[in-house]
């Protein structure tokens, strides 16, 4: 692990700051928070990497490509998908005795236009602005910090997808704790790929396609 400076230690911290007061801050700024805190975490990895600092997020230009954006990862996301539905909900909700509060969501059933505008907002949001805050900036300052050692990723894995999920707080302690297991699935899949940040990006949007569609049509 290469000797960490000064430099290197305020710029995250400064961001990780910057973020959590977009977060939790006073000013409510609806869906907007992610798309800004990844603006800010790529201006503060120009700062720290310079050229680096779309690279050092997982932006690997060599991966992005036809076969792994749209059909190795949408068909990764629908396993995914069907594990989550029919084993991890299950098993969660079972042990909570409460279910998911998809109550937000249910102006979306059988409204298409609010369906295919939801879905535009959240593949930025979440599909771009998740994964660049928490698996591209996240998880990489973590490695940059702590190293790839095996007990390293898995408290990376935890730690990180652990305040992933309980940044979906609005779906109630079942939707934390399933989404805390699929963020660590999702997370091991980034490391799994060599930090291949596009990949992750398409998994994660493609899940929320589907699971929105089956929203749409009343399934969930």
């Amino acid at each position: 692990m290469n000797k960490i400076t000064l430099r290197q230690i305020l710029i995250p911290s400064i961001t990780f700051v910057i973020i959590c007061f977009l977060w939790f801050g006073p000013i409510n700024l609806s869906f907007f928070p992610n798309m800004i805190a990844s603006i800010v975490i790529i201006i503060a990895n120009y700062i720290e990497y310079k050229g680096k600092a779309i690279s050092e997020l997982g932006f690997q230009r060599e991966k992005f490509t036809i076969k792994n954006i749209l059909i190795l990862a949408p068909l990764v996301a629908l396993g995914l998908f069907v594990f989550y539905f029919f084993v991890l909900v299950p098993v969660i909700t079972k042990l909570t005795g409460v279910p998911i509060d998809y109550s937000s969501f249910d102006e979306l059933k059988g409204n298409l236009p609010k369906l295919l505008l939801t879905l535009l907002i959240v593949w930025a949001t979440s599909g771009f602005g998740e994964e660049i805050i928490f698996r591209g900036y996240f998880m990489r300052q973590f490695v940059k910090f702590f190293g790839e050692g095996k007990i390293s990723i898995v408290l990376n894995i935890v730690l990180v997808t652990g305040f992933f999920g309980f940044m979906h707080w609005q779906q109630g302690i079942t939707g934390q704790l399933v989404t805390w297991f699929t963020g660590a699935l999702i997370a091991l899949i980034f490391y799994l790929r060599k930090y291949d940040l596009w990949f992750v990006i398409a998994v994660h949007g493609f899940f929320n396609t589907i699971a929105f569609i089956c929203i749409y049509f009343g399934l969930a």
